[in-house]
C-alpha cells in the first residue's frame, strides 16, 4: 500500500489523462484530438445521431459501441473508449496496455501470447487450449477475432478502442459473455497528410512506425497504407546458453482502400499482414522452494525442498532468488531447447455501408487466417524431463454480418436489426516426448523404495521396447491432429423505444444463436510402456514381485504422464459425440431515463451465451482399458476407451443485472455502475503441471458437506438442482474532470467480488477433479478485489506554435491468486505500475521529441504461476488440511520490468 499512495501523489502532481475518447481541441494532450470525430454516417450511426460528434462540446467522449454515434454520457451501458492519443502516450501498441487506462479489465499471458487471457470484472477463459473461445471477444474494425491472443500483435494506427462490459451479443456480429473490445483503427481520408515516427530504448528496442494517406480518385476513392516494425532484446536470461527470452520481433502492414461512387455509398476495404519471429515465454521459479509436513500439533513445518536438490544433484541448476524476492528474472533451460514463437495473422474485409434514406444498410465481410508454430521446454527447468519442437495452431475463418438500422415513427423508434454468419477451420497438431532425463530423474525418486523402478516395472509386466527405443526417453506424442469445423450464425435485434423523447427510453434487444462444431482426429503416440501398465494384471503371491502392487499406481501415473493412446483418433463418421449443435436465445433489455439533461440512470437486464465445444487436448480422453471396455457402452465416458465423448464440454451461460448513472457537468464527468453477473456452466480451463482439464463449473443445490473440498474423485456428487458456480459482483467508477484548456484529470475504480460458490460439482453432478479442491467458495484466479487507474496529461503552450506534454498513468491492484487451481504459493500481492511521458512539439506538432518510461517504480510482480511440471506434488493447503506432506516447486511468468527511451515524431 505504502507504494500505492506514493505514486498516487506522484500521479496527483499532474493533471489526469482521460480515460476515454474526447473531442478535445487537436492538440491537447492525453485526448483525442482530430481522430476523435471518427466518421459517423451511414457507417457508425444511424440517421438522427450521426450528427453526435459535431454537436459535443470539447470536452465530450463519443462512441459508437451502440452502432450509434453518441456521447458517452448518453450511452446506458458500462463501457471505457480510450483514444488513438492516450493509447500513444501511455506507451501501448496492443491490448495489453489498456490494463493501465480500464480498471476493470486486465489482460495477461503465460506460456504464449497468443493465447492471452482478457479479463472484464475478473471474468475470463484461460487461454492455452484452442477448443475454448474467448469470454471476452476482440473485434478489430467490425471483424471478430477467433482468440483474444490476436490483440497481443501490433495494433498500428487507431481511431480508438472501446471496452464494453458484461454479456454482448445484440449489437455485434459474434456473441461474447463476459464483455467485448473493440478495436477501431485509423481511416483513409481524401486529405494527403502522413506521418512517421522512430523509438530507441534499453533492452535495445527500436520501433518504426509510419504511414500516409490521401485521395486517390477525386473524391471518389481514397488510400491508405500504414506499417510498424518492433525489435527489442529479452529480459528474461537463461543461465545455461546466455541468452535472452521474452523478446520482440514483430512487424505488422495494413493497407485501406475508401470508396464513394456516390453520397449515399461508402465502402472500406482492409487488408492486412501481421507477422511475429518471438522467444517467448520462458518462465521463473517462486521461493520460497521448501518441504511443507504438519507436525502433532497441527503446526506447519518447512524444510530444504528435495526436488530442487535432486535436480542440483543431477547435474541441474535451480536459480532462486536472494533475500525475500518472490523471483529473478533468470531461468535455466535445457540446451538445445527454445521457446519459439512464429505466427502469421493475415486476412482481408469490406465494409458497405449504404444510406437508403430513412435507413442504413451496413455489410461486413471478412477472411481471416491465423498460423502459430511454437516450440517449448516444456518442464521450464535445465533437466530434459518434457520437450515439444512442432506445437502448430491455424484458424481459418470467413465471417459475413449484415445490419439494417434506421428509425420509424417519427424517431420514436430506432431499430436495428441483424444477422451473421461464420465458418471457421481449426486444425490443431502437437507433439510433446519425454526428454534425456526423464528415466533417470524418476529412478532417483523411486530409490527409496525400489531402485531401477520404471526397468523393474516394465520387466515385471513383461514389457520390452522396440530395437532402438527407449523405455521412456524420447517417446510420446510424436503427432496429435485435430481438425475442428465451426459453423455458427445467429440473427441479432437492438431496439431503442423513445417513451418520452430525450428523457425515458426503453431498450430492448434479443439474439438468437445456432453453433455446431464437428471434430476429426489422429493420434500418434509411441509410449507403449503406459498401455502395457495399464492393461498388464495384477501380480498375484507368492510371486515375489507382489509387495510391487503398492508401487504400481504411482509408477503408472509417471510413466501414463504423456499417455499412450494411439490410432486413426474418430470423426463424426464413426463417433456421434464428434459431432456438436446447440442454440440459444439471448437478449438484453435497458429502462434509462434523464431526470435533467445531465443526469442519466438507467437499469439493465441481459442474458449471455458462449458456445460448448472440444477439449483439444489427449489428456482428457479415458486410458484405454480391455476390462472396462468390456462392459460399458460405446461413446460415453469412463467407457475404457478413447472417444470424442471425453472431450466434450458444455456452453457457458450468464445472467447479468447492472444499474448505472451518468453525470455530465462538462467540466466534470462520473459514471457509475453497480453490477451482478452469475455464470452457469463457466468453462474452466486449469493447468495440472503437465496438460490443461477442462469443466464446466456448476453449484448444486444441495449441501455437499465439504465433498467439493476433499481429495477424493469419488465423493462429492450431487443429486440436487444445478444452479450458478461463478458470481462476480461489484461497483465501477470513472470520473473525468477538465479544470483549464490542455488539462484533464480522470480517476477510475472497480470493485469486484468475483468468486465460486460452495458445493461445486461438474456437468450432471459428476464430482469435480481432486486437483480443484481449493475453488468452492474462494475468489477467481487474477480477479483482484479492488483496482484504481488513473492518468495525467498537462500540455501548456509555448512560444512560436510549441507545446510540451507532461503525461502519467497509474493502475493498483489488490491481491490475487494467479493460479487457475487457487494454490496458495500462487498468491501475487498487491502492486502499482507507473507510466511516464515528457515531449516538446513544435508548431502545430510538425514534429515532436518525446522521453518515456514504462513500469516507472520497476515494479516485480508476476502475470501467471503455475506448478513446476512433474516438479514434486502437493500444497500448502493440502498439507495444512489434510497432512499430507507437499515438496511441488512452482513457476512463475513474470512482467515485463522497467523500459525507458526516446520518441522522435514527425507528420505532414
Amino acid at each position: 500500500m505504502k507504494s500505492f499512495w506514493l505514486a498516487s501523489a506522484c500521479v496527483l502532481a499532474f493533471p489526469f489523462a482521460a480515460t476515454a475518447q474526447t473531442t478535445t481541441a487537436p492538440g491537447a494532450a492525453g485526448t483525442a484530438g482530430p481522430a476523435a470525430a471518427a466518421p459517423a454516417g451511414p457507417a457508425t450511426a444511424s440517421p438522427a445521431t450521426s450528427a453526435a460528434a459535431a454537436t459535443a462540446d470539447v470536452n465530450e467522449i463519443i462512441v459508437t459501441a451502440t452502432k450509434r454515434s453518441q456521447v458517452l454520457s448518453d450511452v446506458p451501458i458500462a463501457v471505457s473508449a480510450v483514444s488513438a492519443a492516450q493509447l500513444q502516450n501511455s506507451g501501448g501498441s496492443d491490448i495489453r496496455q489498456l490494463n493501465q487506462l480500464a480498471p476493470s479489465l486486465l489482460v495477461s499471458s503465460a506460456t504464449n501470447e497468443s493465447s492471452a487471457v482478457a479479463r472484464i470484472r475478473g471474468i475470463g477463459t484461460v487461454g492455452e487450449n484452442p477448443g475454448l473461445e474467448s469470454s471476452v471477444a476482440v473485434f478489430i474494425d467490425g471483424v471478430y477475432r477467433s482468440r483474444t491472443g490476436v490483440g497481443l500483435s501490433e495494433l498500428g494506427a487507431i481511431e480508438r478502442i472501446e471496452v464494453l462490459r458484461g454479456p454482448q451479443g445484440t449489437l455485434f456480429g459474434r456473441n461474447a459473455s463476459a464483455g467485448l473490445i473493440n478495436i477501431v483503427t485509423a481511416q483513409p481520408s481524401f486529405n494527403t497528410q502522413g506521418y512517421a515516427e522512430g523509438s530507441y530504448g534499453n533492452y535495445n528496442y527500436y520501433k518504426l512506425q509510419g504511414g500516409i494517406t490521401g485521395a486517390v480518385l477525386g473524391d471518389k476513392i481514397a488510400a491508405r497504407i500504414d506499417g510498424v516494425y518492433n525489435k527489442r532484446d529479452g529480459f528474461l536470461k537463461d543461465v545455461i546458453s546466455g541468452r535472452t527470452l521474452a523478446n520482440r520481433n514483430r512487424y505488422l502492414v495494413r493497407g485501406q482502400l475508401l470508396l464513394k461512387p456516390t453520397d449515399d455509398i461508402r465502402i472500406r476495404l482492409i487488408g492486412d499482414y501481421n507477422q511475429k519471429n518471438e522467444e517467448c515465454c520462458g518462465a521463473v521459479y517462486l521461493a520460497p522452494a521448501q518441504n511443507l509436513t504438519r507436525n502433532a500439533a497441527g503446526d506447519m513445518v518447512s524444510s530444504p525442498n528435495s526436488i530442487a536438490a535432486l535436480i542440483t544433484r543431477l547435474g541441474g541448476t535451480v536459480v532462486l532468488p536472494e533475500g525475500t524476492a518472490k523471483f529473478t528474472r533468470r531461468t535455466a533451460l535445457t540446451p538445445g531447447t527454445d521457446y519459439h514463437q512464429r505466427s502469421k495473422d493475415y486476412g482481408a474485409s469490406g465494409q458497405l455501408d449504404w444510406d437508403l434514406g430513412g435507413a442504413a444498410l451496413t455489410s461486413i465481410s471478412a477472411y481471416r487466417v491465423y498460423d502459430s508454430n511454437n516450440g517449448q521446454d516444456s518442464d521450464f527447468s535445465s533437466l530434459d524431463l518434457l520437450k515439444r519442437d512442432d506445437q502448430n495452431r491455424k484458424f481459418e475463418t470467413f465471417s459475413q454480418e449484415l445490419r439494417l438500422q434506421g428509425q420509424l415513427f417519427n424517431d420514436r423508434l430506432d431499430f436495428l436489426i441483424g444477422g451473421y454468419y461464420a465458418n471457421e477451420k481449426l486444425t490443431v497438431r502437437d507433439n510433446i516426448k519425454y526428454g534425456a532425463d526423464f528415466e533417470r530423474y524418476y529412478n532417483a525418486q523411486f530409490a527409496g523404495f525400489l531402485p531401477n523402478a520404471l526397468q523393474t516395472f516394465a520387466g515385471a509386466v513383461g514389457y520390452v521396447p522396440p530395437a532402438g527405443q527407449s523405455l521412456l526417453n524420447g517417446t510420446g506424442v510424436v503427432l496429435d491432429t485435430f481438425r475442428q469445423s465451426s459453423r455458427n450464425y445467429a440473427f441479432f435485434t437492438h431496439n431503442v423505444l423513445s417513451i418520452v423523447p430525450d428523457k425515458l427510453l426503453l431498450t430492448v434487444g434479443a439474439r438468437y444463436t445456432n453453433e455446431r462444431k464437428t471434430l476429426d482426429t489422429s493420434f500418434n503416440h509411441n509410449n507403449n510402456f503406459c498401455n502395457a501398465l495399464r492393461n498388464a494384471p495384477a501380480f498375484v503371491a507368492p510371486d515375489p514381485r507382489a509387495g510391487l502392487n503398492g508401487l504400481r499406481p504411482a509408477i503408472t501415473s509417471v510413466a501414463c504422464i504423456i499417455n499412450g493412446t494411439s490410432g486413426p483418433g474418430f470423426s463424426p463418421a464413426t463417433d456421434p459425440n464428434a459431432r456438436k449443435s446447440e442454440s440459444r436465445v439471448t437478449g438484453t433489455a435497458v429502462l434509462s431515463y434523464k431526470p435533467v439533461d445531465q443526469l442519466l440512470v438507467y437499469g439493465s437486464y441481459s442474458r449471455g451465451y458462449k458456445a460448448g465445444g472440444f477439449n483439444l487436448d489427449t489428456s482428457a480422453l479415458d486410458a484405454a482399458n480391455a476390462a472396462i471396455a468390456a462392459g460399458t457402452p460405446l461413446n460415453t465416458r469412463n467407457n475404457g476407451r478413447p472417444d470424442a465423448a471425453d472431450l466434450r464440454f458444455e456452453p457457458e451461460l450468464v445472467t447479468a443485472y447492472e444499474v448505472g448513472a451518468k453525470l455530465d457537468l462538462r467540466e466534470f464527468k462520473l459514471n457509475a455502475a453497480l453490477f451482478y453477473q452469475g455464470f452457469n456452466q463457466f468453462q474452466l480451463n486449469t493447468f495440472n503441471g503437465v496438460n490443461f482439464e477442462v469443466a464446466n463449473i456448476v453449484s448444486c443445490a444441495n449441501d455437499l458437506a465439504g465433498a467439493d473440498t476433499d481429495l477424493s474423485a469419488a465423493t462429492g456428487a450431487c443429486t440436487g438442482k444445478a444452479r450458478k458456480g461463478v458470481v462476480s459482483k461489484g461497483v465501477e467508477i470513472e470520473a473525468f474532470i477538465y479544470p483549464a484548456d490542455d488539462v484533464t484529470f480522470t480517476l477510475g475504480g472497480t470493485y469486484a467480488d468475483t468468486r465460486y460458490q460452495k458445493n461445486l460439482t461438474g456437468i450432471g453432478g459428476a464430482p469435480l477433479a481432486p486437483t480443484l479442491f481449493q475453488l468452492p467458495g474462494r475468489r477467481f484466479s487474477n480477479a483482484a478485489a479492488y483496482v484504481v487507474t488513473g492518468s495525467a496529461a498537462w500540455s501548456p503552450k509555448l512560444s512560436n506554435g510549441m507545446s510540451t506534454l507532461l503525461y502519467a498513468d497509474f493502475r493498483y491492484q489488490s491481491d490475487i491468486n494467479t493460479g487457475s487451481d487457487l494454490d496458495f504459493e500462487k498468491q501475487q500481492d498487491g502492486f502499482i505500475v507507473v507510466n511516464a511521458r515528457v515531449g516538446l512539439y513544435g508548431a502545430e506538432k510538425r514534429f515532436g521529441v518525446e522521453l518515456w518510461a514504462q513500469n516507472l517504480l520497476n515494479e516485480t510482480y508476476q502475470q501467471v504461476a503455475a506448478d513446476a511440471p512433474l516438479q514434486g506434488s502437493g500444497t500448502f493447503r493440502q498439507t495444512a488440511k489434510f497432512g499430507s506432506t507437499a515438496n511441488q516447486l512452482y513457476i512463475s511468468f513474470p512482467s515485463e520490468p522497467r523500459t525507458y527511451g526516446i520518441t522522435v515524431r514527425t507528420k505532414f
